[in-house]
């Protein structure tokens, strides 16, 4: 595996961030030299993040309990403080969060000091915010129509600044069969690990349309252990789509009743449902989510229309919302923790 690797895409504004399975874009608005110093930063965290997580990877592929353990790294206290809350009725380990985790402390090291506009890391699809008082972010809508429009706006005033998305497509195991969770929440790793719990909890149990395999037999080191995960889904009725999204939902709303989460959309065969809504209140259709006119850079920095690629935030019309909505996206497989 090649050392960490830093340069900036074609348009000389977006930095890039790779190392072994990390793979970051950042971009930061305000005064030339802030953001200048804000990349000297990011690029020197990001130099020991990867090996910092190596370090401690046999206790974070390990089993989250109600109470938090103790780790030395900051990333990995990060992703054990946004697994714990969801432990108590849950399989879950710290990897659940580690996308999410990267993402919010590459944030922290860029602002440190730091005078900025606002800001973002986006490690593959899994992102954290950064929004100075009165400042706003867009973030773009791929395919919008339909008399919605393809731009919602996350104001300094939202409680949003993290978003990830979670599904049996993505890079990451899944024990449901939803093609994309998108959670948005205070932090990219509350995001990140609320995603993995709510895309879970999408399933039919036993069901014969659904293949699974066990999580080790795909992955030998993965942290699923002897589980088994989603790898097809075949064809299911209207009425068992709509019972799997149902239990996914069920789970979501837990969630936001006790403040985890702010919102979150489910997806599976072109149907949805949601909790919360969006910053601006509008119902958009399904669509891939991620900063405005900053798209990952896989694939030659091109959006990718796979749900494994981006954070998906998607609410058809008839999608049924928690009671009283607040305001309102990897890892290598099988790093991921699991409900």
């Amino acid at each position: 595996m090649n050392g960490p690797q830093a340069g900036f895409l074609a348009d000389g504004k977006r930095l890039h961030l790779n190392h072994g399975p990390i793979d970051l874009i950042v971009e930061a608005f305000g005064e030339a030299v802030e953001v200048r110093a804000a990349y000297e930063q990011a690029t020197a965290r990001f130099r020991t993040i990867l090996g910092e997580l190596v370090e401690e990877l046999p206790a974070l592929r390990s089993a989250a309990a109600a109470q938090p353990r103790r780790f030395r790294g900051p990333t990995a206290l990060r992703m054990e403080a946004a697994v714990s809350p969801l432990a108590g009725e849950n399989f879950i380990t710290p990897m659940a969060a580690v996308a999410g985790s990267v993402a919010d402390e590459m944030l922290a090291a860029m602002l440190a000091g730091r005078v900025l506009d606002k800001a973002y890391v986006n490690n593959g699809g899994d992102s954290a915010l950064f929004l100075a008082p009165g400042q706003s972010m867009r973030l773009a809508i791929a395919g919008a129509g339909k008399g919605f429009a393809d731009r919602i706006t996350v104001r300094a005033g939202d409680a949003v600044r993290g978003v990830a998305t979670s599904g049996w497509r993505g890079r990451s195991f899944s024990l449901g069969i939803a093609d994309a969770v998108t959670v948005l929440a205070r932090t990219g790793a509350e995001a990140d690990a609320a995603a993995t719990i709510v895309a879970n909890a999408v399933g039919l149990p036993d069901h014969p349309a659904v293949r699974r395999e066990k999580a080790r037999t795909l992955a030998p080191d993965s942290d699923l252990g002897e589980r088994l995960v989603t790898t097809g889904v075949g064809a299911l009725s209207e009425d068992e789509v709509a019972e799997a999204l149902e239990s996914g939902l069920r789970v979501a709303e837990r969630l936001w009743r006790r403040g985890l989460i702010e919102a979150a959309a489910l997806f599976l065969n072109g149907e949805a449902r949601v909790c919360g809504v969006l910053p601006d209140g509008h119902v958009p259709p399904r669509a891939p989510l991620w900063p405005a006119g900053h798209l990952p850079h896989k694939g030659g920095d091109q959006p990718s229309h796979g749900a494994s690629q981006i954070a998906r935030a998607a609410i058809r019309g008839q999608g049924r919302s928690c009671q009283s909505p607040p305001t309102w996206g990897r890892w290598p497989a099988g790093q991921r923790g699991a409900t």
